[in-house]
């Protein structure tokens, strides 16, 4: 009778967990959440007014209440509205694809696949948030957003959500974005949103910026400064933010259940997973889902994560681990992360959606506790990358998504070396059709390697610390 009850027992959890992913459409009916898993408890965002941790009432005057809910939820699985999944079937599910033609190039035993996302209609994994960002702002009464971007793909989606749920938007983008991408603020235009390069006039903030430095390239923390002023100074606004926080990398973990339901389909399991990382919201969305598995039990493989930045904008690999505030004019809650400093002015990359000084607390954690890896390329390198996956399968990635495809290609060929049959899956969270300029400039041979200098960026952090800006 006991057997016959633990059996049974077995059996619903089993259920019950394939009810929680995916309906028949294939697409999630909850996202994942997880703050219960973590290693330890994640450190709080802390006032900066009184060191205590943020009371709930402060974030209320950004964020809807159901958000800052989510943000702090110990709700392992939270149920997505159907009216969010209603919008997610215009894309979702998105392909898992194995890329045969690039495994024939390396020669390679390594199995790469990757789970893509440049097929929702701004062309990224950034509306798996924005569509439930802004559908809780509407039904809260909310009629206006405000947001950063940085290559304008967090703009271009925020701008598709705000206008399927009668909302108006307001878009800083960064300045030297806004000059490079021309057609991402016509994409954000024709949805109706207002796109404004930051620093801009439209607030004292990037006035005073712009009056000390004209020709200042911007970066996300003055982006977020204009956008959190602009929320807090006006009725009826709130902020919305694109990464970093935990509710923006919840929603994204649709990526990871669907991933993990296609691999059945095809009787495989990754043996690493690898996401670029600006803010670890795509990274986070899709490896979440197999950590879980990882400290569940239920993990086919020891599967291990990588993440992946810019050697322009080092946060995980040079920066230090600590209490900093999320923009320029520390506006913002303090966060524990990685960090390069609030008032670092990244150089001007083509990857700007990898240009942020921070990184999400709870992807810092797990670097931290040495459970997430971190590498870090040039833009050469990376874009070569970039090139020989476009050559091999058709699609030609963003920026920001050709440094996991590096990263990808790098462990492929050290499987070759060392004859190990393992699968690879790499996140390609955005396509680059709206990148042209930069693929002209790298094939033209106008791209720079940056690399950010190391003593540079120790300087800025003991700067910051000897002011007591930063808090350890």
């Amino acid at each position: 009778m006991f057997i016959y009850m633990l059996f049974c027992i077995f059996l619903f959890m089993a259920v019950q967990e394939r009810v929680v992913y995916l309906d028949g459409d294939g697409i999630p009916r909850y996202w994942y959440n997880i703050l219960p898993d973590l290693p330890e408890p994640l450190p709080p965002p802390l006032d900066p007014e009184t060191g205590e941790p943020v009371s709930p009432e402060k974030l209320a005057v950004l964020f809807p209440r159901e958000l800052i809910r989510q943000e702090v939820s110990e709700e392992r699985f939270i149920p997505i509205p159907e009216e969010v999944r209603e919008v997610y079937r215009l894309w979702r599910p998105t392909p898992l694809i194995r890329a045969v033609r690039l495994e024939k190039f390396l020669g390679t035993p390594a199995r790469i696949y990757f789970k893509y996302d440049g097929v929702s209609p701004p062309g990224s994994h950034k509306p798996n948030t924005a569509v439930a960002q802004a559908y809780y702002n509407a039904r809260e009464g909310v009629e206006r957003l405000t947001t950063e971007t940085g290559a304008g793909q967090w703009g271009s989606a925020l701008s598709f959500a705000c206008h399927l749920f009668g909302l108006n938007c307001r878009v800083f983008m960064v300045r030297v974005s806004y000059e490079q991408k021309p057609f991402r603020k016509v994409l954000m235009r024709l949805w109706g949103a207002d796109v404004i390069p930051s620093p801009s006039r439209v607030t004292p903030i990037g006035s005073r910026i712009l009056e000390e430095d004209p020709e200042n390239p911007g970066s996300l923390g003055i982006a977020i400064s204009e956008a959190i002023y602009e929320a807090v100074s006006n009725e009826n606004t709130k902020y919305s933010l694109g990464s970093v926080l935990n509710h923006v990398l919840i929603h994204q973990t649709v990526m990871g259940l669907e991933a993990k339901e296609q691999f059945k389909l095809v009787e495989d399991y990754p043996d690493i997973i690898i996401g670029a990382v600006g803010g670890g919201s795509s990274f986070s969305g899709l490896f979440w889902p197999f950590y879980y598995d990882k400290v569940s039990g239920r993990a086919e493989k020891d599967v291990s994560f990588l993440a992946v930045e810019p050697k322009a904008c080092p946060t995980l690999t040079k920066g230090i681990y600590a209490y900093d505030y999320g923009d320029t004019a520390r506006l913002t809650p303090l966060l524990k992360m990685y960090t390069l400093g609030h008032n670092f002015i990244p150089p001007p990359i083509h990857a700007g959606g990898l240009r942020y000084h921070g990184d999400a607390p709870t992807l810092c954690l797990l670097v931290r506790k040495g459970v997430v890896n971190a590498v870090a390329y040039d833009q050469i390198e990376v874009f070569e990358a970039a090139k020989l996956f476009f050559q091999t399968e058709g699609i030609l990635p963003a920026p920001e998504s050709a440094h996991a495809v590096k990263a990808a290609i790098d462990k492929a060929i050290e499987c070759k070396r060392r004859g190990e049959e393992k699968t690879i899956l790499f996140s390609l969270s955005g396509h680059g059709y709206f990148d042209m300029k930069a693929y002209q400039d790298f094939i033209e041979g106008r791209l720079e390697p940056f690399a950010y200098p190391e003593d540079k960026i120790r300087e800025n952090i003991e700067t910051l610390l000897s002011k007591k800006l930063l808090f350890r």
